[in-house]
């Protein structure tokens, strides 16, 4: 199951209090207590695992180690060790505190999430000429405490958008080294799958149905995994009987969600070409040309056909 929005609590370490202590050296007089040491920081950092977030699925809460307490002989406390949080590249992090929103868009880029507190004074820190053996102290000061909600919103190259069961995923799984589930019903994809050809990588968004952008079917939970995709992929079952209101209804759920999307770049496919004879097919394309679209028909079991999304591919590929 992929993981793609949840809420987390996040504490950076406290830092450590300020001692108090003096000399132990024969003859040697005055404060040596050293300062406390700094609390750890909370980062995220970046990597291409889509997985990472199913880390926080059962552990809600993440903190950092605490500074270490001053000590004698002007030895200052440690500092606490930082803790990184790794999330998929294309993360969005919004922090329901203090309302800021921040997101992590390549490989190892880190993001400050809380700042650890800093260490307090000893009393050598107090000395001076009126007060040679202070007693004064300070206690460290609290690490930063944040609520986020971490939201996935995948970067790829390609997504490939349409209704359910129109052929997405076994054409993923013929183009790349993906293992997409495929059976003939409705939503059996229920989270996008990943695949790469050569640098580019292809994402397989679960069918939309009309009122995807209002809640109805997998409704906008993937929705927003189109809108970081360069390039969509529109794919329309030859078997359907109503090709023209197929693409409609992807598109008007597109802009309902975000008309920005209807920007991108498209090329449109009558996928499982195979499935209907010369005459239907010619039928279904001209109803597409009508819309001004120029379908590519193309069939997992023709190679030909395969070869002509892969010429699409490459050209996207050298434009990257």
């Amino acid at each position: 199951m992929l993981i793609d929005d949840v809420t987390i609590e996040v504490y950076a370490g406290n830092g450590g209090k300020g001692a108090v202590a003096f000399d132990k050296n024969l003859g040697a007089q005055g404060p040596t207590g050293a300062h406390g040491g700094n609390g750890g920081n909370v980062y995220a950092e970046g990597i291409s695992d889509l997985s990472a977030l199913n880390q926080f699925r059962n552990r809600k809460e993440f903190r950092a180690e605490h500074g270490g307490e001053g000590r004698s002989q002007f030895r200052d406390g440690t500092t606490g060790e930082d803790l990184v949080l790794k999330v998929p590249v294309g993360t969005v992090i919004h922090n329901l505190t203090n309302k800021t929103d921040a997101e992590i868009t390549h490989i190892g880029e880190r993001l400050l999430l809380a700042k650890g507190g800093h260490g307090g004074k000893g009393n050598f820190h107090f000395r001076s000429p009126r007060n040679t053996s202070p007693t004064e102290f300070q206690e460290g000061t609290r690490g930063e405490h944040f609520t986020f909600r971490l939201e996935l919103k995948m970067i790829a190259d390609v997504g490939f958008v349409g209704l359910p069961n129109v052929g997405k995923s076994s054409f993923l799984n013929e183009l790349t080294n993906a293992k997409a589930k495929v059976a003939n019903y409705q939503f059996t994809t229920l989270e996008p799958n990943l695949g790469t050809y050569y640098e580019l990588i292809l994402a397989d968004i679960p069918g939309l149905i009309e009122g995807a952008s209002h809640g109805k079917g997998l409704g906008i939970k993937f929705l927003r995994h189109i809108e970081r995709t360069r390039v969509l992929f529109h794919f329309i079952s030859a078997e359907s009987e109503t090709p023209a209101e197929d693409y409609t209804t992807i598109r008007a759920e597109l802009k309902n969600y975000r008309p920005a999307l209807l920007k991108k770049p498209e090329y449109v496919f009558l996928s499982k070409s195979d499935m209907a004879d010369e005459k239907e097919l010619k039928k279904k394309i001209t109803a597409l040309k009508k819309l001004k679209l120029s379908p590519t028909p193309i069939s997992i079991y023709d190679d030909a056909s395969l070869e002509k999304v892969k010429k699409i591919l490459n050209e996207i590929k050298k434009k990257k």
